[in-house]
């Protein structure tokens, strides 16, 4: 809880109890303040996840600057899906709690999200993806995630609409989940708002520089500011970040495009994903079949449109594993940018060139259904409190020196959900 005492020149933001109470609105006006001790670049959900945990801790001399409007990227443009199938321990660890804090987002933070665990049946088509499952299945008990491996018929059980002619087995995890973006996002900046992070929308930053007496100069449209700190939790968009300040970062963007289908009556509880094809779908609460597929052979691009190639692969994928859609009207199509690093990870932790400079990029598409333990995570170091190992396992360094990670099934399949 922050004291009255120390709001007392924003009466927006407590009560005369002392009690935090949320902002009228969730963006700050006017020139950027001349310094703080952290600024964030980066207005997607990493970064509100990062400045809210800050802020509970008690830093809120913190500057959130987004270049756009808060989901302008891809924390706006993704399908919501939050799972604790994965291939490494640490993985698994970390997902077991980023879906317990989803599950207690609407009371933590207040804003409902619409979190439903129905969970995630992914289907195989071969035995090496059979085998591949099976494997990580052991892996996944072992840490307590209750995944079970499934004929087709069990998995034709779970959603009786699925063709299973070519499905061979699946795996299903009950507590895996999907909840709604946006809110999502807005959850984080609200309550960031509210305990004193100044979020600044429409404010790039043109240049940064390291500052004669340490820590950086950052000139944006609204003036200068010096932050003592910075985190780089731009996504997509990092390595040009990064570059101003001479560091290289090896990510580069992918366009993943997506689609909404009018509302149906639910009939849909998991998210069901082909590993084969890439092909995922879910239904919203308002009974919108939304999904996507992997288009293979797409360069790097910063293009985010829409195209036809994409609509007819998703349509034949999705038709053949759920025939009964096959009359379905597509109401809106878009896409957004997976933020690839080169073995499939996370890019965590300070620069060697830059140690107050720090980075969240990389996550290939798992940045938003990881952003509450990242967050909280950062929260805790850079408030002085322990330092976790991925902020050790996955630096810039070990593009390096030679120790990159095998990502294995987390590559195979990193464009799911």
């Amino acid at each position: 809880m922050i004291p009255a005492a120390d709001l007392e020149d924003d009466d927006s933001r407590a009560d005369v109890s002392g009690e935090i109470r949320l902002p009228a609105t969730l963006e700050s006006t006017g020139p950027v303040p001349a310094r703080c001790e952290i600024a964030i670049v980066g207005g997607g959900v990493m970064g509100l996840s990062i400045a809210y945990y800050l802020a509970q801790r008690g830093l809120t001399d913190v500057v959130v600057l987004e270049r756009g409007y808060l989901a302008e990227g891809a924390s706006g443009r993704n399908g919501g899906g939050v799972r604790q199938q994965w291939s490494t321990e640490i993985n698994i660890r970390l997902m077991q709690e980023s879906v317990e804090l989803c599950r207690r987002f609407a009371v933590d933070l207040g804003v409902n999200v619409w979190f439903r665990q129905g969970g995630y049946l992914f289907l195989a088509r071969n035995a090496k993806e059979v085998a591949r499952l099976e494997k990580n299945i052991g892996l996944q008990n072992r840490c307590g995630v209750a995944t079970r491996m499934l004929d087709p018929k069990a998995a034709q059980a779970i959603v009786p609409e699925i063709d299973i002619t070519g499905v061979v087995g699946a795996s299903y995890n009950p507590t895996d989940g999907i909840l709604f973006p946006w809110p999502f996002l807005w959850g984080y900046a609200r309550q960031a708002a509210a305990h004193g992070v100044k979020i600044f929308t429409q404010t790039a930053v043109n240049t940064i520089a390291p500052a004669s007496g340490g820590g950086y100069t950052l000139h944006t449209p609204r003036g200068a500011l010096h932050a003592r700190r910075v985190v780089n939790a731009t996504g997509a968009w990092s390595p040009k970040l990064a570059a101003m300040l001479g560091v290289e970062i090896p990510t580069y963007p992918i366009r993943h495009e997506i689609c909404s289908s009018e509302p149906l009556k639910p009939f849909l509880k998991p998210m069901v994903s082909e590993l084969s094809s890439g092909l995922y779908c879910s239904q919203s609460m308002r009974g919108e079949v939304v999904g996507g597929v992997t288009i293979p052979g797409h360069a790097s691009t910063y293009a985010m449109g829409s195209t036809l190639e994409f609509l007819a692969t998703y349509a034949r994928r999705l038709v053949r594993l759920m025939p009964i859609l096959g009359d379905i009207k597509i109401l809106r199509q878009w896409a957004g940018p997976y933020d690839q690093s080169p073995d499939g990870n996370p890019i965590l932790g300070a620069t060697p060139e830059h140690p107050d400079f720090f980075l969240a990029c990389g996550f290939v598409g798992h940045g938003f259904m990881m952003a509450p333990i990242v967050g909280k995570l950062y929260g805790e170091w850079l408030t002085g409190g322990a330092k976790h190992e991925i902020f050790e396992r996955y630096t810039l360094t070990r593009f390096r020196d030679g120790a990159s990670l095998d990502a294995g099934y987390e590559k195979e399949d990193f464009n799911i959900g």
